[in-house]
């Protein structure tokens, strides 16, 4: 493997942030605030800190984009009851339809982006994914197993 195969990989990356963030404006909704309400389904009642991370934006960056989506009733802020400082974030009822239609135009990006590719191919591909992310993820970590 050559150092191109990160180039390519990043690049792969940027352009389906790119794409994702201009089909979900056909939507009426910014690409964070869509990631924001996708990571809500997907990992819900955390609170603004976990998202800001997942996310890897500022938090305060994350506070607007809250306080917009909160303006619109797409989610809504609870008192942490282990933090009365934080605030766990939540879906709500109105918020579903339009999560709904993300998760469509998502499918169907990715359907574009594996054109081609066979059941088989998918599952390979979508296995060696999990196998670079766990990767990553130790790569991260303390090296406890090192010291």
């Amino acid at each position: 493997m050559s150092i191109e195969t990160g180039y390519r990989l990043a690049d792969n990356s940027r352009q389906l942030r790119r794409l994702f963030d201009e089909r979900v404006r056909g939507l009426g909704i910014t690409g964070p605030q869509a990631r924001l309400l996708l990571s809500l389904e997907r990992n819900p009642g955390e609170n603004q800190a976990f998202y800001a991370e997942r996310l890897e934006i500022e938090p305060i960056t994350l506070t607007r984009i809250v306080d917009r989506l909160e303006e619109a009733g797409w989610i809504e802020r609870r008192s942490d009851p282990a933090d009365r400082r934080a605030r766990i974030l939540h879906l709500t009822d109105k918020s579903r339809g339009i999560v709904t239609r993300l998760r469509v135009s998502v499918e169907g990006l990715f359907e574009e982006m594996l054109a081609g590719f066979d059941a088989g191919e998918r599952a390979v591909f979508a296995d060696l994914l999990e196998r670079i992310a766990t990767n990553l993820a130790a790569a991260r970590q303390p090296e406890v197993a090192h010291g």
